[in-house]
């Protein structure tokens, strides 16, 4: 996978969901699921399958954007991928596009997910 670096001064929109998302300790349909050795989420990248998945969109700059990568084990665990995202609503003011769309809209936004994983998991319950 090539990282493009982002031009100067811009930035990128990115889902969270699980540990990440806002009062956690890390602040179309895809399984999430929890692995019970780790007991964290993993979206697992097979599209059609699973729930909704209900995350949180940040404006990160480069910097960050690489932090989240070494974070999430990226590309060997997770790899980021740009999904369309669809808003369902805006919740307060940090760290948001500086462009919102209207709601139930769909922009493009990067999303970690993984396609490294056991048969097992497809098991576990899906989570939203």
């Amino acid at each position: 996978m090539v990282f493009l670096p982002l031009q100067k001064k811009k930035k990128a929109n990115i889902v969270v969901y699980g540990t990440l998302k806002r009062e956690q300790t890390n602040h179309t349909k895809y399984p999430l699921v929890t692995v019970e050795e780790a007991n964290i989420p993993f979206l697992l990248n097979i599209a059609g399958t699973g729930r909704r998945i209900i995350g949180e969109i940040y404006s990160v700059d480069e910097q960050l954007l690489h932090f989240l990568d070494d974070f999430d084990g990226c590309p060997n665990w997770y790899q980021r991928t740009p999904k369309g995202i669809e808003i369902l609503e805006w919740k307060g003011a940090d760290d948001l596009p500086d462009e919102r769309p209207a709601v139930i809209s769909i922009i493009t936004c990067f999303v970690y997910s993984t396609t490294c994983y056991q048969s097992e998991s497809l098991q576990s319950p899906s989570l939203s």
